[in-house]
């Protein structure tokens, strides 16, 4: 098994990222031949009816969390809920799930972000450099238009 530290967690909605805050974080890749992760993350209370609720619809959730260094892409995952643990006024939330295989990497996911806002020439090109810095979250799952 492989461990690192969760920096950020993201939980697609509907084709847009929801932030949450957390304290701290752990991911561990499994290694168990099915390519299974698991996602511990320790967070604010006031997060607990949205996730009792993703845990009780017995839906697949997709989260995003950035590894280890926050200037990494984040990973998608498609997970469930495995348990959650109430500690005074924090929760820990197990997610188990699998590596989405991303069929774009995160340039392209931003290009056609930017593209479809407007930018083209010579502030597309501006934009593009000045985001690919500073990697504001994008959702694994938009489409390209490209």
């Amino acid at each position: 098994m492989k461990t690192f530290k969760v920096i950020s967690l993201q939980v697609v909605e509907n084709d847009e990222l929801r932030d949450f805050e957390i304290v701290d974080g752990l991911i561990i890749n499994k290694e168990d031949g099915q390519s299974t992760w698991l996602v511990e993350t320790y967070l604010s209370n006031e997060y607990i009816e949205f996730f009792q609720e993703a845990q009780q619809r017995k839906e697949d959730l997709e989260i995003q969390v950035v590894i280890s260094h926050k200037a990494n892409d984040p990973a998608a995952f498609m997970t469930t809920i495995r348990c959650i643990k109430e500690m005074d006024e924090h929760i820990s939330i197990m997610f188990e799930g699998k590596l989405k295989k991303q069929r774009n990497e995160y340039a392209e996911l931003l290009l056609d972000d930017l593209v479809q806002k407007g930018y083209s020439g010579e502030e597309l090109i501006r934009e593009f450099r000045e985001k690919m810095v500073s990697k504001p979250r994008i959702p694994a799952t938009a489409k390209p238009s490209i």
